[in-house]
């Protein structure tokens, strides 16, 4: 997608090149990898999906820490690829069972939760925590943060989490069980010297998950050192507010747009509260969400700015309906077969058919696509893969919060990079 352009002028200044820093991103789950659900479907492509990241000015990367397995892995990754990605260490609330007696967790082969709520029936609240076990995980968990630090992988890591409490997807850990393991890592951050930044989760819990936090960093969580991001944020606006006055930032992706009425929440973070994330392989930006259609707006727009452009800067060329018009008047289609026969009519819908051969031309995107995108069965070598959202997406994310607010592209870049630099201690060089 093309970059906000600067009106036309004699001394006009160059268009503004973004940058961003995705502050979740699951790259440590299988399906970077290349392999879907436990079968290996295409060939590993981590290495072009942070290639193109960085082609669209994506060049910090934090990777999604929400179990032990992911949370090793993504420091692994990190160590690939020092100055671009960073990590994070922690239990999800999804993967919170670990914690329980019963310790039924649903195996989930190593892939991260869809964003989405999942309708199934709830683990039954009788589960209790098991201390013994709590013992040894926030043991094994500090041990990892430690062995992080004092390797020359210092620097990778930078914020404790992902943790938090999600009551949409009860079928992965009951609300007791996700309140003992939040409580129980919260501890744990306390415990640290420095302590880590938090990326937290809240998903339908507000009131808990606000409580927990006061209870164990103060009411205006004046024992938290080094603040928080609640990621994903899909709550509404009192509760967006709330986080807000307690200091803490709130992170945005294609979840945060899907009805007008999160639109409406959005609207209303300030931008030195504000960070910009994908959530990939989850959370993208979908048709069916109010979001895409302030995207195809604002594609329109770009658009005409650089045919306005290009206009201005080419004198003497026609416009294209003037060119393309026939000798009646009328502007052919694009491949021509609005012209006339010899005998001054136009062609049958059969002879239009022969001229364009069977096959019916595929309709534009209305969002223009920078990459080929194909089924993770039809594969090639430099696409994406359908349905996996990357990286590389989040420039979409940050042109939607843009229209929602009414302010430039750089305005929100700027702003978001600024917050994620501060809170995560990261290098301030693009």
């Amino acid at each position: 997608m093309a970059s906000e352009l600067s009106p036309s002028s004699s001394t006009s200044t160059p268009a503004y090149k973004p940058r961003y820093i995705d502050i979740g991103i699951n790259l440590a789950d299988p399906i970077f990898r290349g392999k879907h659900h436990g079968t290996q479907r295409h060939p590993d492509d981590l290495s072009a999906v942070i290639s193109r990241s960085q082609e669209v000015g994506c060049t910090k990367l934090i990777v999604t820490g929400s179990d032990f397995t992911s949370s090793r892995e993504a420091l692994e990754i990190a160590k690939q690829y020092p100055g671009t990605v960073y990590t994070t260490a922690g239990i999800h609330p999804c993967s919170s069972a670990i914690f329980s007696s019963a310790n039924k967790h649903e195996d989930t082969d190593g892939h991260t939760m869809p964003c989405d709520p999942d309708p199934s029936a709830p683990i039954p609240e009788d589960h209790e925590p098991d201390h013994e076990k709590t013992q040894k995980i926030i043991a094994d968990l500090r041990q990892l943060i430690d062995d992080a630090r004092s390797q020359s992988s210092a620097a990778h890591l930078v914020a404790f989490g992902e943790f938090g409490l999600d009551y949409d997807r009860l079928h992965y850990c009951s609300r007791k069980i996700q309140l003992h393991s939040f409580a129980a890592q919260l501890d744990l951050v306390l415990s640290l010297k420095p302590q880590l930044p938090l990326f937290l989760h809240s998903r339908a819990a507000h009131a808990d998950f606000v409580a927990l936090l006061k209870e164990k960093f103060g009411g205006r969580l004046e024992r938290l050192e080094r603040g928080g991001v609640v990621h994903s944020f899909t709550g509404t606006a009192a509760e967006m507010r709330e986080l807000m006055d307690l200091g803490l930032y709130i992170g945005t992706n294609g979840c945060s747009f899907k009805t007008a009425e999160n639109c409406a929440v959005v609207r209303e973070i300030h931008l030195d509260r504000l960070m910009l994330e994908t959530d990939g392989p989850w959370c993208e930006v979908r048709p069916s969400h109010e979001g895409w259609r302030l995207l195809v707006e604002q594609t329109k727009k770009e658009q005409q700015q650089q045919l306005s452009l290009s206009e201005s800067t080419t004198p003497g060329t026609s416009t294209p309906s003037s060119a393309a018009a026939t000798a009646d008047g009328s502007a052919p289609s694009a491949n021509g077969s609005g012209a006339a026969t010899p005998n001054g009519q136009k062609p049958s819908q059969q002879q239009q058919s022969q001229r364009k051969g069977k096959k019916p031309q595929k309709k534009e995107p209305e969002i223009p696509e920078r990459w080929k995108t194909v089924k993770k069965e039809k594969w090639v070598e430099g696409a994406m893969i359908k349905g996996r959202n990357e990286p590389c997406m989040i420039e979409r994310v940050s042109k939607i919060v843009a229209a929602i607010k009414g302010v430039s592209e750089q305005e929100v870049c700027e702003a978001a990079w600024k917050n994620s630099v501060q809170v995560f201690g990261l290098d301030e060089s693009a």
